[in-house]
């Protein structure tokens, strides 16, 4: 009965959801339709698959799924709270921003709500064009900060190229290339954006100086710097914000994945105090109808609560570190496995083939494993855990890796 339901699934999706998905997933043997999860697992809707999740959605689920406390916290607001009305004031709204002023460092003291990464990345450049007076944007090849309009002229340009015509304006440089960046900046520029570290692009933790040296050209410039913090805030690097390890602070710093506790959507933008006025002449000029929907604010109050213990930190250090000892003896053993790519537990495994990542993470699949494969930088799987599993799973975590890449090798060969 259980695996009718299931094919019973595959054939609704293939039919009224994404016909090439399904095609694809069958086509490999990975035809895996999400059922129950909790914690670093999910199963199968037939429950004869349990994965452990180093994928997480790109963050979504840095506190695993069903977090008990964030459960809590949601269940609990259902009984006087709805989604609310972004024309209305808060107090949930404020208690929120208020919270997030309180946890980040300089003037980053205001902030607008919206519901999706991609949407927050739109305000941001628009607040960056509104408050320069200039349309320039600079972003990173191969770098992701979304779908959605403004978001997808910043990113890599096989996800919009596809669908005709973009906005002008838009500049692309190498990342970690001082030089090259100097050369795309100048007085046209309104705003820099940049993932702190970019996780499409293959988990490539940048230089010591190079976002100082950013930091350092914008403020030359008169342009301002957006930090795209949705994968590498909320704790996933073993500081709060990812920016942290690098000594610089952003104008704008854009936040989503994780602040939803995988419960509720909720994004936010992140702004330096002098930008908020350029709302004031017209504080309706941008309106997200279900941006800082009061059920997410508790919610993401809840996530920023848990993440920012210091406990909770040295526990994402504690883990960092020890899967840096177990990839490393990897290394060692495995001759298709390059190294590590690795700030905290924001981490990609580097191969040798750009042919590796795709095989990697279906090799991780047939051993219990959800990977993914970073989709700019094909020689690059992700790895991004659980920021609330065990130290004693890391053991497991390693011996299924092993197993994987020993899989992967004989795809390879």
């Amino acid at each position: 009965m259980a695996s009718q339901k299931k094919e019973q699934a595959y054939k609704a999706f293939a039919s009224h959801v994404s016909s090439g998905k399904a095609r694809f997933y069958r086509s490999i043997g990975m035809d895996f339709i999400m059922g129950r999860r909790k914690g670093p697992f999910l199963w199968d809707m037939d429950n004869e698959k349990q994965l452990f999740n180093l994928h997480c959605n790109g963050g979504v689920f840095n506190l695993g799924h069903s977090n008990p406390q964030i459960l809590l916290a949601l269940t609990q607001a259902l009984e006087n709270l709805d989604i609310g009305n972004g024309h209305l004031m808060s107090a949930h709204r404020a208690a929120l921003a208020q919270q997030i002023a309180s946890l980040t460092p300089g003037d980053l003291d205001c902030t607008v709500f919206g519901v999706s990464g991609g949407e927050a990345v739109d305000l941001a450049i628009k607040v960056a064009r509104a408050y320069t007076g200039r349309p320039g944007i600079v972003s990173a090849s191969g770098g992701y900060h979304g779908h959605t309009g403004l978001a997808m002229a910043a990113g890599d340009p096989k996800y919009r190229e596809f669908f005709g015509p973009q906005p002008p304006g838009f500049v692309q440089v190498t990342f970690n290339d001082i030089a090259a960046l100097e050369g795309a900046v100048n007085s046209n520029t309104a705003a820099v954006i940049l993932e702190t570290v970019p996780a499409t692009l293959g988990m490539r933790v940048p230089s010591g100086d190079y976002l100082k040296g950013v930091r350092s050209l914008c403020d030359k410039n008169g342009s301002l710097l957006i930090l795209d913090e949705v994968q590498t805030g909320l704790g996933r690097t073993g500081k709060l914000w990812g920016f942290e390890h690098f000594g610089v602070l952003p104008d704008i710093m854009v936040l989503a994945k994780g602040l939803s506790g995988g419960l509720y959507p909720i994004s936010a933008t992140v702004l330096r105090r002098d930008l908020e006025k350029v709302f004031e002449p017209d504080p309706f000029i941008h309106i997200s109808t279900f941006g800082g929907a009061e059920l997410g604010c508790v919610v993401a109050q809840k996530v920023l609560e848990i993440s920012s213990q210091p406990a909770f930190l040295n526990h994402v250090n504690e883990l960092a570190k020890k899967f840096a000892q177990g990839i490393g003896q990897l290394v060692g053993r495995h001759s298709i496995l390059e190294g590590l790519n690795q700030l905290g537990l924001f981490m990609g495994l580097k191969f040798c083939n750009d042919s590796l990542g795709p095989l990697m993470s279906l090799a991780a699949y047939q051993n219990d494993l959800l990977m993914v494969y970073a989709n700019n930088d094909k020689s690059v799987c992700q790895l991004l855990p659980p920021l609330i599993m065990e130290l004693e799973q890391v053991d497991w975590v390693i011996d299924r890796l092993d197993k994987a890449l020993a899989v992967a090798a004989s795809f390879y060969s």
